[in-house]
């Protein structure tokens, strides 16, 4: 009898029908300490399970006997139009997940005509990272560090790179306590020790990669100790306030965006000292678990400030109905993270395109179910939390 047929990596890429999917080929490919430092979440991962859950619980109120022939997703957003409500948000060690790391996010991005935010804890500089998608929406997230000279010399870099929207993550005064990671004894870059020893056995192709390609490190924070929390606590400031955002602004020209509010009050803060946007996060849940769910807490949001300023949602965005959903309920546009981030584990850049292709598709079909011609369309009469 003829055996199963075997597909190839590209094949399987290709054969997945959702986000979901490629998760079960990240897990299969990466070890398993570097899959769970992605898809884990602090201490007992409430945050982010409920950032999932709520958009479970999202119904749709569809419209019938409408025109969607065509159902454009094309947005514009800091004054630039790009081809779906979607941001690839900034990721840290981005190299440990796949070989190709940044650069190949950031072409995959330009191919799918959405921005890519390079992060402070990336792992590639942000020169490569223009070289690499020269044509592509390319930002900058900072991390507000001890040494402010060290910051001003990171936004000058990013400038002469060409990125002109900065991405002021606030919601990191200290590191959070990732358990998964802690249980694994996981370092950057990962070290053969007995444990991933185990591992290399099981995942040979993720660990030739690591070992035949340049040496994983940080493009920005040269010098950090090698355990995550450590890193966190050395380098980032827990004394940041707002009034720092005035010489953020001071030496950034661009757009400046502040990612990770999750209250009311602070939102109305920040949209008084005129910043240009705002991402309602709670970093994925891998900071203070039982934080406040980003979906619940976006209507609340934009209802407070977005007449003054763009208001963006970050986390638990999984499919293109999420995206429909947030959009519904008032956001710009969606950041993603762990979702683009199971495609570059599962098969590096093709992974990355995997998604953004599959997010798109989804998206369309979901405006077309709903009777809507176009996702600028999309208004909370569409949408509720059960």
């Amino acid at each position: 009898m003829p055996g199963r047929p075997r597909w190839s990596a590209a094949q399987r890429i290709a054969g997945a029908a959702d986000v979901a999917d490629l998760r079960l080929l990240a897990r299969r490919r990466a070890p398993r300490m570097v899959f769970d430092y992605v898809d884990g979440a602090a201490e007992g991962e409430r945050s982010m399970a409920r950032a999932v859950e709520a958009f479970e619980r999202v119904e749709f109120s569809p419209r019938v006997l409408r025109d969607v022939a065509e159902a454009p997703t094309a947005v514009e957003i800091l004054g630039r139009r790009i081809a779906m409500p979607v941001v690839l948000g900034p990721t840290g060690f981005t190299r440990m997940m796949h070989r190709e790391g940044e650069p190949a996010v950031a072409r995959a991005a330009e191919r799918a005509g959405v921005p890519y935010t390079l992060s402070t804890m990336g792992t590639t500089a942000a020169g490569d990272v223009a070289a690499a998608a020269p044509g592509g929406w390319n930002w900058f997230q900072l991390y507000v560090v001890r040494d402010r000279a060290r910051n001003l010399d990171v936004l000058s870099l990013a400038r002469e790179a060409g990125m002109d929207v900065l991405v002021v993550t606030v919601d990191v005064p200290v590191a959070g306590a990732r358990l998964r990671d802690v249980r694994h004894g996981l370092t950057v870059p990962p070290s053969l020790r007995w444990r991933s020893v185990l591992q290399a056995v099981r995942h040979p192709a993720w660990w030739f990669d690591f070992l035949t390609s340049e040496p994983l490190r940080f493009a920005t924070v040269d010098g950090a100790p090698d355990d995550l929390a450590g890193i966190t606590n050395m380098m980032f400031d827990p004394s940041v306030t707002i009034r720092d955002l005035g010489w953020i602004r001071s030496a950034w020209r661009g757009k400046l965006l502040v990612k990770g509010v999750q209250r009311v009050d602070d939102a109305k803060e920040l949209a008084a000292v005129g910043v240009d946007g705002l991402v309602v996060s709670n970093h994925g849940g891998r900071q203070l678990d039982r934080a406040p769910t980003p979906l619940e807490l976006l209507p609340e949001v934009v209802a407070a400030v977005g007449d003054r300023t763009e208001v963006f949602l970050d986390g638990g965005v999984r499919t293109g109905a999420d995206v429909a959903a947030a959009v519904g309920l008032g956001a710009k546009a969606c950041f993603i993270g762990r979702a683009y981030l199971y495609g570059l584990m599962a098969g590096g850049e093709p992974g990355v395109r995997r998604v953004l292709d599959l997010l798109h598709a989804e998206l369309v079909r979901t405006l077309q179910l709903l009777g809507v011609g176009d996702v600028t369309e999309l208004g909370p009469d569409a949408i509720r939390l059960r």
